[in-house]
Order: structure tokens, then sequence, then C-alpha cells
């Protein structure tokens, strides 16, 4: 009964401070987007739709910054205990360090589900709808004027498409064939684009055909675009490949590869975003290790000073390494894990010294 009671003081103790970090660096990040997106407001993209896209992007914000947030949480939370000498009366009293370990994973565990819960199925489908409702809703007399969209090949295509709507419909799709001498025979624009069991029907459509050095511009009202791209597919496309779902990320890659593309940027995102939750772990372990080793007894603003470093640091090293994965060719795969277990490995030695 005591120990279950210390469990849950343990546990609430971290728990609480991990959301108070949580929500202020989530609120940093939101209020940052905030003073970026203040120079695109227009009469058609309000403060209205800048809000409405802040709260879609939220989940994604949380997403990314849990890892963080559970490892200055955990030094925060931890090492008040420690600070107040609690922690060394639980030890007296015959709890264990391991013990104090496991009852601070108990509800790491329960956020490392959280956030495979939101990079799955939470945060791919918001970021896409608040990319395709800002894309939209900076329309201009009819015509997508925006940065956002992205770049794609299909066969002898390449295509930008602006906005992509969840449920099937596309915005501002402008494509560009190429005959087998690389060289430009037809663009076209379409302002709107909805799914059909053969593809996309295509409606307003602007063309200009390139042939013998002269040029055949046309219209039509509507144009079926036969392509493999599905509406599951251009909703990965749109998306950023960090932002996107663990299955989504799998299945773009496969078609990638069958496209003949380089797939190293989605292969790099999917292992990193499967084992994202390993990373709260590994992190919040490095953590309790630093509270019964070389961080007991200092202030709580240098526990936080250290937490950010670990985290900053943990990012940069799986950051550097995805690139240098695809420069030397060894497994994106090793660049996740080789951070995730040195985290382990360093936390484990310490936890060990501090017996």
């Amino acid at each position: 009964m005591i120990a279950n009671r210390l469990d849950r003081y343990i546990a609430r103790h971290v728990l609480s401070a991990i959301a108070v970090v949580l929500l202020i660096v989530v609120g940093l990040d939101l209020l940052s987007t905030l003073i970026d997106e203040l120079d695109r407001l227009s009469e058609r993209y309000g403060f209205g739709q800048l809000m409405q896209y802040l709260a879609l992007t939220t989940p994604r914000r949380i997403y990314e910054m849990l890892p963080l947030s559970a490892l200055v949480g955990c030094l925060v939370g931890l090492g008040t205990l420690a600070s107040q000498s609690e922690l060394t009366v639980m030890r007296a009293a015959g709890f264990s360090t391991a013990r104090i370990v496991l009852a601070v994973f108990k509800p790491v565990f329960l956020l490392m589900v959280l956030e495979l819960v939101l990079g799955q199925f939470i945060a791919p489908v918001t970021e896409q709808m608040a990319d395709s409702g800002r894309g939209i809703a900076m329309a201009r007399d009819g015509v997508l004027h925006t940065d956002e969209g992205a770049w794609h090949r299909d066969g002898n295509e390449f295509i930008h498409i602006a906005a992509v709507e969840p449920g099937g419909v596309i915005h501002g799709v402008t494509r560009y064939e190429f005959d087998e001498q690389r060289r430009l025979v037809r663009s076209s624009y379409a302002q709107i684009g909805e799914a059909v069991e053969d593809g996309w029907a295509l409606q307003d459509v602007r063309e200009t055909r390139f042939a013998d050095g002269e040029t055949q511009p046309a219209t039509q009202s509507q144009e079926l675009w036969q392509t493999a791209l599905t509406p599951e597919l251009l909703s990965v496309i749109i998306v950023e490949p960090a932002d996107l779902s663990i299955t989504g990320l799998s299945r773009y890659a496969a078609y990638l590869e069958a496209q003949g593309v380089n797939s190293d940027t989605y292969r790099l995102a999917f292992w990193g975003k499967l084992f994202q939750p390993l990373s709260i772990a590994a992190l919040v372990l490095i953590g309790v290790s630093f509270i019964f080793g070389p961080l007991r007894n200092v202030t709580a603003g240098q526990r936080m000073v250290a937490g950010v470093i670990g985290g900053v640091g943990f990012k940069f090293a799986q950051d550097l390494l995805g690139p240098a994965s695809s420069v030397f060719g060894f497994p994106p795969l090793l660049a996740i894990l080789v951070p995730i277990l040195i985290c382990f490995l360093v936390g484990a030695w310490l936890l060990r010294r501090a017996g």
C-alpha cells in the first residue's frame, strides 16, 4: 500500500512537471508562429483562419516537443524531490533506486503511447487540414498564390499541387509533360480536381502545347487525369515527411521506389516516427540517471539548462546522422537508433554507478 502511494506520488510530480514544460514550449512555439504569420494576413486569410491554423497544428507541435519536455520535466519533477531530500528518505525506507526508476517510467509509458497515437492518427490529419485550409484561404482572384504545396514526378510529368483537402479534392494543379528527349511538350493548370475511379477529374483546365517551335493554347472545362496518385498518396505528398503517419511514410516510400525515385528521406522519417516513443524513454532514463548522479545537488535552473542542452544535443545528433546516412550509405535505421542506444547505455551506466 505504501509502495503504491509512493508510486503515485512520484508519478504525479513527474507528470505535472512534464505538463508544465510542454505547455511552455508549445506556447512559445505557437507565439513564434503567430508572429511570423501576421505578415500573411489579408482579406481572405484573416485572423480567424490564422487561429484555426494554429489550433490544427498544435497536435504536431505537441508531438515534436514531447521528448524534450519529458526530459526537462523529469529533471525538474524528480529533481524537486531530490532537493527536498525526499528521494533520500524513500531509499532509506527501502524504496530502491530501481523501484523509483520504475515509478517514473509508469507515467512515461502513457506518454509513449500518446506519442504513438499522435504521430500515427492525429497529427498527420490535422496538419494536412491546416496546410490545405491555409492554402485555400490564400486564394487570389480564382488563382492559388501560395508558397506551400509540393512538387512530384509521375513518369514523364512533373506536377505541382498547391493544396489537398481531406476527402479527395485538390487545388492548383500544375503539370509539365516532357517527351523521351526531355523536351517540354505540354503544360497545364487546373483550378480544382476531384478524385474519380480512374484518376482525377480536373476542372477549368488551361493548357499550352509546344510543337515545331510554336505554342498552342487551349482551354477545357474538364479533363480526366489518369495517374497512380490516389488521394491517400497525394495527402502524403503535400505534407512534410516529418508530419506524416507511420503507415503513410511506409506506403509512399514504397511508391517512390516503384517509380525509381530515391526514398531515403521518407525511410528516415519512417524510422524516426516508429522509434519516437523509444526516444522519450531514452531521454527520461538519462534524466533519472542525472538526478541520482551529476545533477543531484544542483539548482532547478541548472537542471533545466542541462535538460535543454541534452534534448537539443539528442535531436542534433539524429538530424546530423540522417543526412549522413544518405551521404555515406549506411542504413537510415542506424541514424535513428544510434543516439537512442547511446542514451540508454549512458543512463544505465550512470544509474549503476549511483547504486
